[in-house]
């Protein structure tokens, strides 16, 4: 079976699916890898080092897609403008596409039918489970770690104010204050680096454990309490909140971001649409010059005006909507990344060279069409409240 390694084409995306070093491992489990030229180019790996790896290097990507049975991807499939054609329209009908689909985002939603229409089986790597088993494959952690950290730098670099104290001739600087909203693994490295960068750090997060661990990190753990059957669902992530205690959380964010310099939002729901936990209302309360980064973006934003893929300023406050964050680090969240799909492929086909284990855990939590159909529930559940 042929494994297809694209260039991937969504503006300063610089990750590729597989290093020299995956590409060595996949050929030791027989599998023909195919590399387009020049793909690992922004991540300082040139093609001569992926056919020394033991790939086969395609000049033309058309030609890539169409021999390929296995696609690995690092972001959802594009259009591509080079070609005039979408990637998906590239992809040969009843393949094997495993990437960041994002699928409940509505955005994406157009991107998940055209899969379903052309009977490709597709995996997202944003749906495996948080258990010691599927660590390896874990993209998400490894792309949230990258997330945390480069958030707070890019906050840093749109603030018009110092993030630490600075004392000065004529006087001290009094330092930024930084608000995480979630603190998850995004938000906990994010708690860290703005730590470093010495800033005051305050945290909220719907769930308990969450907030012992940002407690310990030297935040200042701000909120409301909420019962634990709501606020924690499986493998420790948040759930998403009933309506009413969706306003209550609105309602205990909105003085804190009115104090904030810089917010960070990460509140993710694992498979689901982003939850809306900042209103254009709490935006136009917030001081003028502060910053706020929704790395939730992908997933549709936790900020009800964060415009996907830029950077805009709104009432005063710069709001990041960029919605490739690991791929500005891309050397690093590419040999994570193309780490976890190894781990991932290799799980996936357990059984045999291309043959699916659609009994496993991981392989069910992630798996978003098959057959022609949609099957992944955080998706059909977003599908139908669209419309």
């Amino acid at each position: 079976m042929i494994i297809a390694i694209p260039k991937e084409i969504m503006p300063e995306e610089k990750r590729v699916a597989a290093i020299p070093e995956t590409v060595a491992k996949l050929v030791k489990l027989n599998y023909t890898v195919a590399v387009e030229s020049k793909a690992g180019e922004g991540i300082f790996f040139t093609d001569e080092e992926y056919k020394n790896a033991g790939a086969e290097i395609v000049d033309n990507v058309e030609a890539l897609y169409a021999k390929a049975d296995i696609v690995l991807k690092v972001k959802e499939p594009k259009f591509n403008d080079q070609v005039g054609k979408h990637e998906i329209e590239m992809m040969r009908d009843r393949c094997i596409l495993i990437t960041f689909l994002h699928p409940a985002a509505p955005s994406n939603h157009k991107n998940i039918t055209m899969i379903k229409d052309k009977g490709i089986t597709s995996f997202t790597m944003d749906g495996i489970p948080r258990t010691s088993r599927a660590q390896k494959m874990d993209a998400l952690t490894s792309m949230s770690t990258v997330t945390g950290y480069k958030s707070v730098l890019l906050a840093a670099n749109h603030l018009a104010k110092f993030i630490p104290m600075i004392g000065t001739g004529i006087g001290v600087v009094k330092p930024a204050k930084a608000l995480m909203v979630g603190a998850g693994v995004v938000g906990l490295q994010a708690i860290a680096t703005a730590k470093r960068l010495g800033g005051l750090v305050t945290a909220v997060d719907i769930r308990a454990k969450a907030r012992e661990e940002a407690a310990s990190l030297g935040a200042k753990v701000e909120g409301f309490e909420v019962p634990e059957e709501l606020a924690a669902g499986k493998w420790g992530y948040a759930k998403a909140l009933p309506a009413e205690w969706l306003n209550k959380e609105r309602e205990a964010l909105l003085p804190l971001l009115q104090e904030a310099d810089i917010v960070i939002l990460s509140g993710l729901v694992p498979g689901e649409v982003a939850p809306i936990l900042v209103s254009e209302e709490m935006v136009a309360k917030m001081k003028p010059g502060s910053v706020i980064v929704d790395v939730a973006i992908d997933q549709g934003g936790n900020c009800a005006i964060t415009d996907a893929g830029k950077v805009v300023t709104k009432h005063g406050v710069v709001i990041n909507g960029l919605q490739n964050i690991p791929g500005r680090m891309a050397v690093h969240s590419t040999w994570l990344y193309a780490n976890n799909m190894y781990y991932y492929v290799e799980n996936l086909f357990k059984k045999g060279v291309g043959v699916i284990d659609f009994d496993d855990e991981i392989v069910q939590n992630s798996l978003v069409t098959r057959d022609g159909k949609i099957v992944h529930e955080g998706t059909l559940k977003a599908i139908a409240a669209a419309h």
